[in-house]
């Protein structure tokens, strides 16, 4: 069902500022900017091979990345795996005992369908599946 790694999340306090060092030191190409209005976020892809670095901005200071900036500091936020069932790697992962912080999937960047595995029970990472 897991088919790859689609994406690592990294948390930034601005997109614009992390941008230029993914664009000018690493020599990225930015794929574009969105406004992910039910995650208070704002995102930016960047292609690395097959996988992709999603830049994460809290666009409210409730958001959950500005949770975590405020209590971790920028840096990596979470794994994301890309699957051809959603549904049936929740179904998994709840059967193998994981909490779940999404019991069905929502909206995420870019159209895909995405649901979160809480840390606790991921050994520390914080890990989405996309479809």
């Amino acid at each position: 069902m897991i088919q790859k790694i689609d994406h690592i999340g990294v948390a930034v306090k601005s997109v614009a500022t992390a941008r230029k060092f993914y664009e000018e030191v690493l020599g990225l190409t930015c794929e574009g900017v969105e406004e992910v209005a039910s995650q208070k976020v704002r995102t930016a892809f960047f292609s690395v091979g097959e996988v992709h670095v999603e830049l994460l901005e809290p666009t409210a200071p409730d958001s959950p990345i500005a949770r975590f900036i405020d209590k971790q500091g920028e840096g990596i936020h979470h794994i994301a795996y890309a699957t051809d069932d959603i549904e049936g790697q929740l179904a998994r992962a709840r059967e193998g005992g994981c909490r779940l912080v999404h019991e069905s999937p929502i909206a995420g960047a870019g159209g895909k369908k995405v649901a979160f595995l809480h840390p606790k029970s991921t050994h520390g990472v914080l890990t989405e599946f996309c479809e």
